[in-house]
């Protein structure tokens, strides 16, 4: 899928609380790093996985699913196989009456569950991942993908 750009950099500055869906609590694991980091870049970031349920990360409780978060989220962000994602869809949807943005990572795509989305007026992206993008659209993107903070060009 293609997205734009700038579609990608309102989505990516418009939310302010995210549930990121399928986070691990092991510290190499894609998941723990990209919630990490979104939350290190200013998102309220709620930790949603039943494995994990009364840990904390990143300050905040795991929580089993969604119906468990207290308050409103602008963004659901889904770790999950992409036949996991139907379910999760339905119940933000169902939750989160002012959802804006429904987020599959890489690998992870449903287009019927996409298409739900849509249909209630909800962004989806698929197939992307929000830290990947973020740090190249607003600059941290280094060569090989790692953002090293060392300037390392000599004239």
């Amino acid at each position: 899928m293609t997205y734009s750009d700038a579609l990608l950099k309102t989505i990516l500055t418009a939310p302010k609380r995210i549930a990121i869906v399928g986070v691990s609590p092991n510290p190499v694991r894609p998941s723990y790093y990209v919630a990490r980091y979104l939350g290190l870049k200013g998102f309220d970031v709620v930790p949603v996985n039943p494995v994990a349920v009364g840990e904390v990360l990143f300050g905040k409780k795991v929580v089993a699913s969604l119906g468990d978060i207290e308050g409103p989220v602008d963004m659901v962000d889904i770790f999950r196989r992409s036949e996991a994602v139907p379910p999760i869809v339905d119940e933000a949807l169902d939750i989160f009456p002012k959802l804006q943005t429904i987020w599959m990572q890489i690998g992870v795509e449903h287009a019927q569950a996409a298409a739900k989305a849509e249909a209630r007026g909800v962004t989806v992206i698929q197939n992307r991942c929000p830290k990947i993008e973020y740090q190249r659209l607003f600059g941290e993107l280094r060569m090989g993908g790692f953002a090293t903070g060392i300037i390392s060009s000599k004239l």
